[in-house]
């Protein structure tokens, strides 16, 4: 094992999605839930921030001309993510806490920090939605913000590609992916892993950041372990 005592899984919406990319894949629900709870096993505290991607995106409706409006709703999709989530958890027997971002408490608790970290130490999967509640801002740079606050020993950044390439390797055939690479490396070459907010927040906060696949079973427990897998950036 690493020295991995407390982490943030930051999962994009599209990966709930499975291969499609949108709406709710049942079977990838239960294996990421299936994958969390073996890390758990291992005495890691776990907390999930959740995105929105595949209900939607709020910075990309180029349709509507309330920039916060839209982002608004991109965080009431995140709530509807943890909530799968939490359900899928809670029938493998895991206890779990939902906290949004913004005030919704007839479905989850209010974020807190001292509370959330409460139940990190008590053992529950607490379960972050809602961005950072604020427009604007990305659920990357919510990953950060949390695992900061918490002071979570590592970010894991699940997604749909098995790392950090050189070039979008959907279009790029020959693209090179990254083993290791550094914060300054990743803002300078514009790679594109997250936000510039999010990654600038990462390096001054000195949080190390695994980016890998989600579609391998294991994947997550491997990236705790500190095995090879993905790009680390630190």
């Amino acid at each position: 094992m690493t020295g991995y005592k407390r982490v943030i899984i930051k999962i994009s919406g599209e990966a709930l999605g499975g291969d499609q990319g949108f709406g709710l894949s049942p079977e990838t629900i239960e294996r990421i839930v299936s994958d969390i709870i073996e890390v758990k096993k291992q005495g890691v505290e776990v907390g999930i921030v959740v995105g929105g991607g595949n209900f939607w995106r709020g910075g990309k409706a180029k349709h509507m001309s309330d920039r916060a409006t839209a982002d608004h709703m991109g965080m009431l999709a995140t709530v509807m993510n943890a909530l799968a989530l939490q359900d899928a958890f809670e029938r493998a027997g895991a206890e779990t806490r939902v906290m949004t971002a913004l005030t919704i408490t007839r479905v989850a608790e209010p974020y807190i920090q001292r509370k959330a970290i409460n139940h990190l130490k008590k053992g529950r999967i607490v379960i972050f939605a809602c961005g950072t509640g604020n427009p604007y801002f990305t659920t990357d740079t919510a990953a950060v913000l949390r695992a900061a606050e918490i002071s979570a020993n590592a970010i894991l950044l699940a997604k749909n590609v098995d790392g950090v390439y050189d070039s979008d390797p959907k279009i790029n055939p020959n693209a090179k992916k990254f083993d290791e690479l550094n914060y300054l490396d990743l803002l300078s070459n514009h790679l594109g892993v997250m936000d510039y907010t999010a990654a600038s927040l990462c390096m001054d906060n000195k949080i190390p950041l695994i980016v890998f696949g989600l579609k391998d079973e294991g994947s997550i427990l491997k990236a705790v372990q500190g095995k090879k897998i993905g790009t680390l950036i630190q």
